[in-house]
């Protein structure tokens, strides 16, 4: 008897355990067919499916004419299946590393790259391994011809600039982001990233368990969407010249750099641009990287005497002054609190009046016009012609000096800034501002994107109605200025008679450690033409040249030898 009840206790809890393992599996099945029914459809769909991500070709860069500044081009990766490699390594280097090099002649630069390629091949732990990227087509079908089993190819796309360092700071380039995909930084590739990008397709089908397509079954394509291009302002004959006149300015003028814009005034549309030093866009990486910053919208600068067009034009407009006003402190240097302001060239006018102070750059006369504007009318002004504030020009990488808040401004800082110095401006920003003047009082925001072209379509970018900051007499008046400095000024000797130039020379000491350089400069010529109705203005900038501190013997004669082509260029003709 008690055997048989140990036997029923046995049974029962056999049926027990029996019953608890049942009820696991039921709640687990619940689990994973109810509970997690979608999420595991959606796995099993992954496995069966394969997909392939299908990037999208950049857009184009164009100049004004339709040619290309920025193309992208079919280029190659190069790489190893490690394990289907059968030639010796060292052959596989020896064959391959002069393709991969500049100069087949260079020794040490094969020898460098063959060991780069035997280093790369001779790795254990990895399967695949990359040799060398974006190849191009012609040196790819070479290697084929080599018929190396294990080297495979992989299409890229690479960004082909025809201008090279030409259109550098202007056009940018096109790096990798964190993810590995292609990004552009700096200048139009960086600002317009997102339109030159367009939208990646994708293509999905069913894949058997090798991942080989399953012939009739299901097939998804969702084609790439091509980048829209950019049709700009730039007039590429123009910026080819102005590029290789800059160069040549600052070889000759001994200069550190150097700055060169061109604008059209009526339409604020950037006809050419170029800064030096520069880099090469289709090799970026082998530049330091404070060389991507374009000078012409990233540095700032005191302007020196450019500067009194601006202050001149104010005071004309706010009437506190008249062209035939005579300067009652232009007999001699003028003491303000510890300071004590002089001329250039220490050369002084009693009798001066308005127009005789922007022919003589007289900086005494100017602190004249300063006292007369007084802080509050200054700095109005100056935020009216956008000095302080970004011009949102269309490029990546714009900076603003800005300006002193109204409490920080003293009675040596007013009569300072009013002849140029202690004040900041980016270049673009200054020939925004005398834009303004050639343009008969009305400011308009500079733009190098005209419009926007896609397959099909084009759309204009949207075009700046102008604000008006001083009164079309008072920009006839310092116009009529203008055209005397450039004709009675310090640049007189520069001048083409009869192309009816309005232009100023700016000579700015450069502020180090709280004090100015007494040998060290930045020399600027500003101008426009012809001045009744201007076709372009033109702002050139020379960061220290040696043979003279002097804008009249450096910026201004290189100013005049761009501006003969750009005569020529828009059928400018002589008066008289």
């Amino acid at each position: 008897m008690p055997k048989l009840n140990e036997m029923l206790l046995r049974l029962k809890l056999l049926f027990t355990f029996i019953f608890f393992i049942f009820f696991v599996l039921l709640v687990r099945l619940y689990y994973w067919q109810i509970s997690k029914n979608e999420e595991l459809s959606i796995q099993a769909k992954m496995q069966q499916q394969s997909s392939l991500k299908i990037n999208a070709p950049r857009g184009s860069i164009l100049a004004s004419d339709k040619s290309y500044l920025a193309v992208s081009k079919e280029s190659w990766l190069i790489f190893a299946n490690l394990p289907e490699i059968e030639e010796q390594i060292d052959s596989i280097a020896d064959r391959l590393s002069p393709l991969f090099v500049e100069n087949v002649d260079d020794k040490d630069a094969l020898l460098s790259e063959s060991n780069r390629i035997k280093e790369v091949l001779s790795k254990k732990k990895i399967v695949w391994a990359p040799l060398k990227q974006r190849v191009e087509t012609s040196v790819k079908e070479k290697i084929q011809k080599m018929g190396i089993k294990g080297i495979g190819f992989e299409e890229q796309e690479v960004r082909y600039y025809p201008e090279a360092s030409i259109s550098a700071h202007l056009l940018g380039f096109v790096g990798k982001n964190s993810n590995g995909g292609d990004q552009g930084y700096f200048g139009l590739e960086g600002y317009y990233d997102i339109v030159l990008s367009g939208k990646p397709g994708y293509l999905v089908r069913d894949s058997d368990a090798t991942g080989l397509p399953i012939a009739g079954e299901n097939f998804k394509e969702m084609l790439a969407i091509k980048g829209a291009d950019l049709l700009t302002y730039i007039d590429r004959g123009v910026n080819l010249k102005l590029d290789k006149k800059l160069r040549e300015g600052i070889e000759r003028y001994g200069a550190k750099g150097g700055t060169a814009i061109v604008m059209d005034p009526k339409t604020g549309g950037i006809i050419a641009m170029s800064s030096y030093p520069s880099y090469d866009p289709r090799k970026y990486f082998n530049f330091n990287d404070q060389l991507f910053q374009n000078p012409a919208i990233a540095v700032s600068f005191e302007p020196g005497s450019i500067f009194k067009v601006l202050i001149m034009a104010s005071a004309l407009d706010a009437k506190v002054v008249e062209p035939s006003t005579k300067c009652d402190l232009c007999k001699g240097p003028i003491k303000i609190d510890k300071y004590t302001i002089e001329t250039w060239n220490k050369v002084y006018y009693p009798e001066s009046n308005m127009t005789d102070v922007i022919i003589h750059s007289d900086n005494v006369g100017m602190v004249f016009v300063g006292q007369k504007l007084g802080v509050d009318k200054m700095l109005k002004y100056l935020s009216l012609f956008g000095i302080g504030e970004k011009t949102e020009i269309d490029l990546q990488g714009e900076m603003n000096p800005g300006l002193r808040k109204k409490e920080d401004w003293g009675l040596i800082d007013l009569a300072t800034a009013s002849f140029g110095q202690g004040v900041a401006v980016t270049p673009i920003q200054m020939i925004r501002a005398v834009g303004a003047i050639a343009n008969k009082g009305v400011i308009l925001k500079p733009k190098v994107v005209n419009k926007i072209v896609g397959d099909g379509w084009e759309m204009d970018v949207k075009k700046d109605t102008g604000k008006r900051i001083i009164s079309e007499r008072a920009a006839r008046e310092i116009t009529t200025m203008m055209v005397q400095a450039a004709e009675k000024g310090e640049s007189k000797w520069t001048n083409l008679k009869g192309f009816r130039v309005a232009g100023k020379t700016g000579t700015a000491q450069i502020p180090i450690k709280g004090h100015y350089d007494e040998e060290k400069t930045i020399a600027s010529f500003i101008g426009f033409a012809p001045y009744e109705d201007p076709k372009f203005v033109m702002l050139v900038t020379l960061r220290e040249p040696q043979s003279s501190p002097w804008a009249s013997e450096t910026a201004a004669p290189l100013w005049y030898s761009i501006a003969k082509d750009l005569f020529i260029h828009f059928g400018i003709q002589p008066k008289n």
